[in-house]
């Protein structure tokens, strides 16, 4: 065993070599792994099958097989008439000890061609899914052991490696390309900008630079941007030796550029002089006398509206690509964008100071956003660097937070205010009144702007004014479905209000802060409500035991009132044609005694008809008893209590014996037990709720019948017979 784990370990390392030295030589890999497998299990043959892109398999290597095994061998498919196939299918290792005699397999020809009698195949899993089989091949019936199943496996799994080393050196050499590609035009948009950025107010350096770039980047043998002027498309930058010829060209679908301008999507002709060009007369007569084949045009659209058309051409005919003809449009945007620059010059030098101060408050705004991520129930952090943004970004000396703590308003965040300032504040909860900035926001509920509390009327914190040195005051309540749960003051010294931009912001600011507090409070409420789910669950389980014992109840009840339905029509019938007979019983009588009988004939017919009355009055009495017990069956099904009423002991007791055994009777028909009843004839009447007692009654008796069976089965053969006492 030593010498053959050694022979093994040394193989395996010999392929993992082959491996290293030969990572991206793929087949060289599966050659050693399929020649090794062989060598080391005692196998005849070996072959090893791969994935193509499509998913089906085929033969990737062979050993030892037959020339013309190799040449008739159909690609695997998963099916049971061969070992590689029924691997596919349970994906698993498994082996046919003998081909001859395993009535599924069905490649005989195969079989014939190479000689073998037992194969083993092993899958090649990657990520669980096969990729392919390593399978092995004696000419002699003699099953592969498991260690030699193990050993093929492993092989397996080296192959696996093996091919995704190569697949994923392939992909990144694809990737490298792509990128490579996608650096140079990249390269070729940035240059691209860095003109339009260099040139403000001049698009003819730029619109050069796109023409020089798209010839060189897109092979194009020249390069034309088209600009409207009126009804025509004039020139405006060319490069390349095709010489333009005219300065301006009418606006038509006769060519290439014109109709990109009319359609608005590019125009790709692959050979202006074949059949396709024939829909441009204008462009083959251009291309005849200048030799060009493959044209390419894109349009200039600002706004949804052409402004010209860039083309590029070359004299062979080499279509243009996918990558190329998206490029180009990239181009004609940047066309596009450095003909609007010029345009809108002076509007963009006003909109960049004013994206300059959005782009602030935006990097502030993200600044606090990640503050609310980071802390999320750390609410002090939070609010501190909320009120400190909105005081720095609107160019405030001091702000302030407060919120809503049991019934009243205390302020709890601030930035900017003196220690002496802060200290009498922390004294001083916010009232919601007119007096003060932050106490007329949470009374009104909106936004309070007061440009400067001097002249405000109704401003009476004049402590605070004194103690702060503030003069315009700006109060935005933090709402809550319409109902303020706090609110952000800030405060200048100066008299000098705030811009509408600036109270949109603060008004952002608050709205983070109301999502804050409502982030922590709902966490807390989750919390709480986490701990009542964890009670509620013991409560859950209780009342999973009760409703297994209800649904068995309303099973019974179900089987009570079908069983109770289905007697009491005939029961009806039954005292009813008893009655009925009685009566016709009295008839017979009356009629026979005018009819001449002898007198011991008479005394006979006499005897009879007075036994037949008195047993249809027994019918009718023991009728009307079962009737009752239909009733109490049927009260028993239903759901609810019923009636409360006196009832008799001795009858309820007895009604329920009769119900529980000829329940379980039908339940199960081989049931029996012996029932001796020893009732006080003087137990009387209880005042119950009878359908209620009855289900207590028989649950009793149930229980006793299944005592009893119970041990009847367990000591069957000491003569024990069930009995159930009352």
């Amino acid at each position: 065993e030593q010498r053959e784990a050694l022979q093994q370990q040394t193989a395996t390392a010999d392929v993992l070599k082959v491996i290293s030295r030969s990572a991206f030589d793929l087949q060289t890999v599966l050659d050693t792994l399929t020649e090794s497998a062989a060598r080391l299990c005692n196998a005849d043959m070996a072959s090893i099958t791969r994935q193509n892109a499509d998913g089906s398999l085929y033969y990737a290597t062979s050993h030892n097989f037959p020339v013309d095994w190799v040449k008739i061998a159909p690609n695997p498919l998963p099916e049971r008439g061969s070992v590689v196939g029924r691997v596919l299918l349970a994906n698993k290792a498994l082996q046919i000890a003998d081909v001859l005699a395993d009535p599924e397999y069905t490649y005989l020809e195969l079989q014939k061609a190479a000689g073998y009698r037992t194969l083993l195949g092993v899958p090649l899993l990657r990520l669980g899914q096969p990729i392919g089989v390593l399978f092995l091949a004696r000419k002699t019936v003699e099953a592969f052991t498991d260690k030699q199943i193990e050993l093929v496996s492993t092989f397996a799994d080296q192959a696996v490696i093996a091919i995704e080393n190569v697949r994923l050196f392939e992909e990144v050499q694809a990737k490298t390309r792509d990128l490579s590609e996608a650096l140079v035009y990249q390269t070729g948009s940035a240059n691209i900008l860095k003109v339009i950025a260099s040139s403000p107010t001049d698009v003819e350096p730029v619109l050069k630079a796109i023409v020089e770039s798209a010839c060189e980047l897109c092979s194009a043998y020249d390069a034309v941007v088209l600009l409207k002027d009126g009804d025509s498309l004039r020139s405006s930058a060319h490069h390349g030796p095709i010489p333009i010829g005219m300065e301006r060209w009418p606006i038509s679908r006769k060519w290439t550029p014109g109709r990109a301008f009319l359609d608005q999507k590019p125009v790709h002709v692959h050979d202006i002089l074949s059949a396709e060009g024939d829909e441009f007369p204008d462009g083959q007569e251009v291309s005849r006398r200048t030799g060009l084949r493959s044209i390419l045009s894109v349009p200039l659209l600002r706004e949804g509206e052409s402004i010209g058309a860039i083309a590029l051409r070359r004299t062979e005919v080499h279509p243009f690509g996918d990558k190329q003809i998206a490029l180009l449009q990239t181009f004609a945007d940047q066309a596009v964008i450095a003909i609007e620059n010029v345009r809108l010059f002076d509007e963009v030098q006003a909109r960049t100071r004013e994206l300059s101060e959005s782009l602030e408050q935006q990097t502030a705004t993200a600044e606090v956003l990640k503050a609310i991520s980071r802390s999320a129930f750390d609410l002090k952090t939070v609010l501190d660097a909320l009120v400190e943004a909105a005081t720095r970004l609107c160019n405030a000396d001091q702000g302030s937070i407060a919120r809503e703590r049991d019934g009243m308003y205390q302020r709890v965040a601030s930035y900017g205010l003196s220690d002496v300032y802060t200290e009498y504040l922390t004294t001083q909860p916010v009232v919601p009144a007119r007096g003060t900035g932050m106490g007329r926001a949470l009374l009104e509920g909106k936004v309070v702007h007061i440009p400067d509390v001097r002249a405000d009327p109704d401003y009476t914190f004049v402590v605070a004014q004194r103690l702060g040195d503030f003069r315009t005051v700006l109060g935005v309540p933090m709402l809550r479905e319409g109902t303020p749960i706090g609110v952000m003051a800030l405060t200048r010294r100066e008299v000098r209000p705030f811009t509408d931009k600036q109270i949109e912001l603060v008004s952002t600011f608050a709205d983070q802060a109301a999502i804050a507090i409502e982030n922590v409070r709902l966490f807390e409420s989750v919390e709480a409500r986490t701990r009542q789910l964890a009670a509620s669950l013991e409560d859950l389980r209780t009342a999973q035991d009760r409703l297994v014992q209800t649904e068995k109840l309303a099973s019974l009840g179900q089987l009570t009132a079908g069983i109770a339905h289905e007697i009491k029509n005939p029961l009806n019938f039954v005292n009813n044609f008893s009655a009925v007979s009685a009566e016709l019983t009295g008839e017979l009588n009356d009629l026979l005694k005018s009819a001449a009988l002898g007198d011991k004939l008479r005394e006979e017919v006499d005897e009879l008809t007075r036994a037949l009355i008195e047993n249809l009055e027994k019918v009718v009495q023991h009728g009307k008893r079962a009737d009752t017990i239909v009733k109490n069956m049927l009260l028993h099904s239903r759901q609810g209590s019923g009636e409360h009423r006196p009832v008799d002991v001795n009858a309820l007791v007895e009604e329920s014996l009769n119900l529980a055994y000829h329940g379980a009777r039908a339940e199960k028909p081989g049931f029996n037990i012996t029932l001796k009843r020893s009732f006080d004839p003087n137990a009387g009447e209880i005042d119950v709720f009878p359908q209620e007692i009855t289900r207590v009654i028989l649950n009793l008796i149930s229980n006793g019948f299944y005592a009893a069976t119970k041990r009847k089965a367990q000591v069957d053969g000491d003569g024990y017979e069930p009995t159930l006492a009352a």
